[in-house]
């Protein structure tokens, strides 16, 4: 069953906030930011995981970019499990090169080496998240993992996207919806 939306309303520019009963390990209390989502699919990045074993430094390493700015506190987080070999850049809007795609309310992404060298120069967006992989779903499947009460959304706002508090991030994207997530169920029909 898909979700219905006459409208042409999707959740692109949203956060997706897994529901306590999150099976999936690999999105147990997460906070996805839905980069674009379509009849044809979805596609998003965790904002509140992180890569353990790969830093910065070591990515430009591998790629053979010269680090010339400090960007030792970039963190590398794990966007999804799709393609993690792949990167792709979250970022605020004034930052514009080819290849980066406008996504909503200032947020941009950008997947290509070009931003990790500006990045690395001192010369990319003023915010920004780097991320392995990316979370997808194809089409009408989101809306199924929603309508069987997997996921929650809410509006997004850089604090959420952007900050470095990943501990709490989670907490504080259901907290803007107003409810206490204590409360939360993970049965269909129920509160």
């Amino acid at each position: 069953m898909t979700i219905s939306r006459d409208d042409g309303v999707y959740l692109t520019g949203q956060l997706l906030i897994a529901m306590p009963s999150m099976r999936d390990p690999r999105f147990t209390r997460t906070v996805i930011y839905m980069c674009a989502h379509t009849a044809e699919g979805a596609m998003g990045l965790v904002l509140n995981r992180l890569v353990g074993s790969v830093t910065f430094p070591d990515l430009l390493a591998q790629l053979g970019i010269e680090q010339t700015a400090e960007s030792d506190q970039i963190r590398v987080h794990f966007g999804g499990p799709v393609e993690t070999g792949r990167g792709f850049v979250l970022h605020t809007a004034e930052y514009n090169a080819t290849g980066t795609m406008p996504v909503t309310g200032g947020v941009s992404l950008t997947a290509s080496l070009d931003i990790l060298k500006d990045i690395a120069s001192g010369q990319g967006p003023r915010q920004s998240l780097l991320a392995l992989g990316y979370a997808g779903w194809g089409a009408g499947q989101l809306d199924q993992e929603i309508h069987a009460n997997g996921w929650l959304s809410v509006q997004a706002d850089h604090r959420l996207i952007f900050d470095a508090d990943l501990d709490n991030k989670w907490e504080r994207a259901i907290a803007k919806i107003g409810i206490d997530f204590s409360k939360l169920s993970g049965e269909a029909g129920h509160a």
